[in-house]
C-alpha cells in the first residue's frame, strides 16, 4: 500500500481509494469500503421451538428474507453486549448464555467489516421489540422448516446464513 484517499465518509462508512501494488502486478487503484464498527448477531435455538427470526424486507436489495436478530457494537460496547442488544431490540428476546461461534469478514477483497456470530440455547422473552421497525413478524421457526426456507432461498442474508449453517452443521451434528 502506497497510501490511501478518503472519497467519502459518514458514521455508518467509509469508501476510500488505495494506491496499491500487488506483487507481480502494476501498481493500481482499488476502492474499499471501511465500516468504523463490527457487527454482532445471534443464533437463538430453542429444542423445542426453532430459531428465533426476523422476517424483514431490505430495500437496498429489494428483497424478503429470514433474518437473525443482528447490527452494529455501539461505542463501548462489547461483541457480546452488541448481540443481547440487537436481540432485545429487534425481537424482545433476551438471549442467556451466549457462546461464540465464529467471526468472520463476509467481502474481505473490498470491505473490512467483521461480524461475530452468537449461539444462546436459552432466551427470555422481556416485551415487544424497542425497534418495531426491524421486522415485519417475529417467529420461532422449527428446524425443519429452517431447512426448507433456506433451501428455497428465503434466507439469503450472509450473516444470518453463516450462523445458521454453522449451527447446522457444527452445533446439532453430534460430534
Amino acid at each position: 500500500m502506497h497510501g490511501e484517499k478518503t472519497i467519502y465518509t459518514s458514521e455508518w462508512m467509509n469508501l476510500g481509494l488505495v494506491d496499491v501494488e500487488v506483487p507481480g502486478h502494476e501498481r493500481f487503484d482499488h476502492h474499499v469500503v471501511r465500516f468504523p464498527r463490527p457487527a454482532a448477531g445471534t443464533v437463538i435455538h430453542d429444542p423445542d421451538r426453532g430459531v428465533l427470526l426476523l422476517w424483514r424486507h431490505r430495500f437496498i436489495s429489494d428483497t424478503w428474507g429470514w433474518e437473525l436478530p443482528a447490527g452494529g457494537v455501539d461505542p463501548g460496547e462489547t461483541l457480546e453486549e452488541a448481540a443481547i442488544r440487537e436481540a432485545i431490540e429487534e425481537a424482545g428476546w433476551r438471549p442467556d448464555a451466549l457462546r461464540h461461534l465464529i467471526t468472520y469478514q463476509p467481502i474481505n477483497g473490498s470491505v473490512d467489516q467483521r461480524f461475530a456470530i452468537f449461539m444462546a440455547n436459552t432466551a427470555v422473552e422481556v416485551g415487544p421489540p424497542t425497534d418495531a421497525s426491524e421486522a415485519e413478524r417475529i417467529e420461532w421457526v422449527p428446524l425443519d422448516r429452517l431447512r426448507d426456507e433456506i433451501r428455497a432461498g428465503r434466507v439469503t442474508d450472509g450473516m444470518s446464513l453463516t450462523g445458521l449453517l454453522w449451527m447446522f452443521n457444527f452445533e446439532l451434528t453430534p460430534s
